[in-house]
């Protein structure tokens, strides 16, 4: 069976959310030094690009203001580039890219009824009830 679309979704979502708590208080020199933060974001990263690989394309035609295609690409350069990965790049992508990128998941979520994410004990959904507001 095939796996819903709105789950890959809800990945690219909760891999965003982690993302933001691992790097948070941290300036860029703390990031570049911290083998183990760097390692779980680019996980979360590829994660994020391998969701988005499987979005339906009448949905990333819905929603062009997403950067699918970005997702994706990072997402090869990481697993096949990954020796001549560009932390800065990396660093701007976590700190530039991703604050909207939730935002723009959770509202193709609630404008595609989402109900799965939408029960009070999921902690995403609270998590998106405290970004949005």
């Amino acid at each position: 069976m095939k796996r819903e679309y709105r789950l890959f979704l809800k990945d690219i979502a909760e891999s965003c959310i982690f993302i933001e708590e691992f790097v948070k208080d941290m300036d860029f020199e703390q990031f570049l030094n911290d083998e183990k933060t760097l390692s779980a974001v680019i996980r979360k990263l590829e994660i994020i690009g391998e969701a988005a690989k499987n979005i339906p394309d009448s949905v990333k035609k819905k929603y062009p203001n997403i950067q699918w295609k970005q997702m994706t690409g990072m997402r090869d350069r990481l697993i096949h580039g990954y020796f001549g990965i560009s932390i800065r790049l990396i660093w701007g992508t976590v700190r530039n890219d991703i604050p909207p990128l939730i935002k723009a998941i959770f509202q193709v979520l609630d404008e595609n009824s989402a109900d799965l994410c939408k029960t009070s004990s999921d902690p995403l959904f609270s998590e998106s009830q405290n970004k949005q507001s």
